[in-house]
């Protein structure tokens, strides 16, 4: 091999070798934000009350009630109007759960633009989009 292209592939292999710990560097700086990030998604808990304030709910993170509270006239109502009561607080208490994991999450996802992927230096490694995903709240691509 000539001189000059051992220094060809030597300077190849430096700007690889930058690449990569660019994109290490970058991903350490983030890791710990986002692990404090899922750690609030999963203790998560959102209320919301019916118009009338005769039925209070919470949801968790997954929009899963997890707390149902009845007043005196809630249970005054028929039984098909106090389900659809509940019904409703407990969707409008899931959305909430949607907007507020939005929040939480789109900063986070908007730095995770900003690193390559490692697929886009090597082929065969793993990607970061179904991290970018999940946090954009998009289903997971299918293996």
């Amino acid at each position: 091999m000539d001189r000059w292209k051992r220094e060809g592939l030597l300077s190849a292999n430096n700007g690889l070798r930058n690449q990569v710990e660019d994109l290490l560097d970058a991903y350490q700086r983030q890791q710990g934000r986002l692990a404090d990030t899922f750690r609030q998604l999963e203790g998560l808990r959102m209320r919301a009350h019916s118009p009338d304030r005769s039925v209070e709910v919470t949801v968790d993170a997954g929009g899963v009630l997890t707390e149902l509270n009845l007043t005196d006239s809630a249970l005054r109502k028929t039984p098909g109007e106090l389900a659809r009561t509940i019904v409703a607080a407990v969707s409008q208490a899931a959305g909430r759960v949607r907007e507020h994991q939005h929040e939480m999450t789109s900063s986070v996802a908007g730095e995770f633009e900003e690193f390559g992927d490692f697929s886009d230096i090597v082929p065969e490694a793993p990607e970061l989009g179904d991290i970018r995903a999940y946090l954009r709240g998009a289903e997971r691509p299918a293996e």
